[in-house]
């Protein structure tokens, strides 16, 4: 009885609660509206709500409604609130006209715009908004208030470099949008604004270059991100598991960054930069394998130091998955391929280590990224002297105890301190886990596991896809006239024509560009004595 009494009762409720319909448009009745705003927002404490009167009203016939926190205060206060203060008799007539009134001559603010329904009134108070409703009209007032607390403009801490801008972006899209319009001031920089997430309603921006772009690519950007249907969007690294071409892979196949430069650049060479609010990444798109190994310090040194650089990343790329399985393979399968020397010495090393290499490499791996992970986690003063200190007293320790070998604590160093070196995380810790597919691999199969296994890794890199770009292009499908900003970098004088990797057709952007030439005399010039300082050559 009980229960057919509470499945009645649940039936009875839920029929009345369905019942309930929520208005679509605003009332014209002042106090309702402001009764509904309290309603719908719980009578939170930051949702502000003031109302104020004109002389001839004995009752409050204006309010201002704003979210506390994410709104420029003094600007409502100088704007709104002292403009209507100060002639508070102006404001008379019929209700429209004092809404229109009240829009032409009372708020100073720029972006007004004018609202009928609920839905949108909602949006745009927590957009940061400020919203003006008067009595006797189902209409409102929005006003651009954006502002409150957020991070300065400060050196981006994941893309170091030596030489080149120390700005990065912040978590304010308004601020990561018009660091990049700083450096490309030309009108056909386009944006295209959306929002994303059935909750949070986060405000995500495309930026590309008209003209440079490709509209293909364009068009298959914004289909992605408007197909999105999730209710959280907290950072771009949704938006990146939500539109990759590829789930099932550890390679990404979006570039992101917090560094106008690097946006900027990418701009320019034909991408779409994908800004999300509330983070200081942004997303590029498409992204190709060897943009990895980039970095936008490469643009501002010479030519062969960059390509010089650019090969150590390579170098270390493959040293960082491969060092461990090489030499478990080779100090268990193919001990003839180690001179005589060495091999005698790495087994008078592991003598009395009780464990195959296989085992020895798998528990200072994982010891290492036990560290590796503490340090990102702990506080920054203790975080990077956890990490020292525990890698040299552990790996002194386990040497001593007869546990590792020092050969292997050294394969094991190297492989980190590689993987510290690739200047993207996201391929490095791409690496991370290869390594150990690569590890298992070796202790298996021996060297033949290892080059079966380095082929099924480019089999894999050439199947991938970003929006449609094959993503070890320009090297495999080979294009030559693209091989000039790969591993190597051409001197800029030569690169007169923008790489049509991903634009359509070639695009001419240094049609006038020239070897620089020094001038036709070699001599040097002196002053000569006695000519009252005059040059001679």
């Amino acid at each position: 009885m009980s229960s057919l009494f509470k499945r009645t009762k649940k039936k009875l409720f839920g029929k009345s609660e369905k019942n309930i319909k929520e208005p679509d448009f605003l009332s014209p009745s002042l106090p309702e509206n402001l009764a509904f705003i309290k309603q719908q927002t719980g009578n939170s404490p930051d949702i502000i709500i003031r109302t104020l009167k004109t002389e001839e009203s004995p009752v409050a016939n204006f309010a201002i409604v704003y979210v506390d926190g994410i709104v420029d205060e003094a600007a409502i206060n100088d704007f709104i609130f002292e403009s209507f203060m100060a002639n508070p008799h102006q404001y008379e007539g019929a209700p429209e006209e004092l809404l229109q009134q009240l829009a032409d001559e009372g708020v100073a603010l720029g972006s007004l715009k004018t609202i009928h329904e609920w839905n949108g009134f909602f949006q745009e108070l927590m957009d940061g908004n400020t919203i003006i409703l008067t009595d006797g009209t189902n209409q409102a007032i929005s006003a651009n208030t954006h502002g409150g607390e957020h991070r300065s403009v400060e050196q981006p801490e994941s893309q170091v470099t030596v030489r080149g801008p120390r700005d990065g972006f912040n978590e304010s899209i308004q601020t990561n949008l018009a660091l990049v319009r700083r450096r490309i001031r030309n009108p056909n920089l386009w944006t295209e604004s959306m929002k994303i997430g059935q909750k949070t309603k986060t405000n995500v921006t495309i930026m590309y270059l008209k003209g440079v772009v490709n509209d293909k690519i364009v068009d298959e950007v914004r289909s992605r991100l408007n197909s999105i249907d999730i209710d959280t969007i907290l950072e771009s690294g949704y938006i990146e598991q939500l539109i990759e071409d590829q789930t099932w892979t550890t390679f990404p196949t979006l570039y992101h960054t917090e560094r106008p430069d690097a946006v900027a650049g990418n701009i320019l060479e034909g991408r779409i930069a994908i800004f999300v609010d509330g983070t200081p990444f942004v997303l590029i798109a498409p992204a190709v394998f060897i943009q990895f190994f980039q970095s936008v310090e490469d643009y501002y040194a010479r030519f062969d130091i960059s390509t010089a650089l650019r090969f150590l990343r390579i170098l270390i790329f493959f040293i960082s998955i491969f060092a461990p399985s090489i030499y478990i393979a080779g100090t268990t399968f193919h001990q003839e391929m180690i001179p005589t020397e060495l091999a005698i010495s790495i087994a008078a090393q592991r003598e009395s280590v009780p464990f195959p290499a296989f085992v020895e490499a798998i528990m200072m791996e994982i010891t290492f990224e036990i560290l590796r992970e503490a340090g990102v986690r702990m506080p920054r003063a203790v975080g990077s002297a956890i990490s020292i200190v525990g890698a040299l007293v552990i790996g002194q320790a386990a040497v001593q105890a007869g546990i590792v070998s020092p050969a292997m604590v050294i394969i094991v160093s190297i492989t980190a301190i590689a993987n510290f070196a690739t200047p993207s995380f996201a391929i490095a810790i791409s690496a991370r886990l290869i390594r150990f597919l690569f590890m298992v691999i070796a202790a298996t199969f021996g060297m033949y596991g290892v080059i079966l296994g380095i082929i099924f890794l480019t089999v894999h890199l050439c199947s991938l896809r970003s929006f449609g770009v094959p993503y070890t292009s320009p090297l495999a499908p080979l294009s030559i006239g693209n091989l000039g900003d790969t591993m190597i970098r051409v001197p800029l004088w030569t690169t007169r024509k923008r790489a049509n990797l991903i634009m359509e057709g070639e695009q001419i952007h240094g049609e006038h560009m020239h070897k620089p030439k020094p001038p036709g005399s070699r001599e040097m010039t002196i002053r000569q004595k006695g000519q009252g300082g005059a040059n001679e050559t």
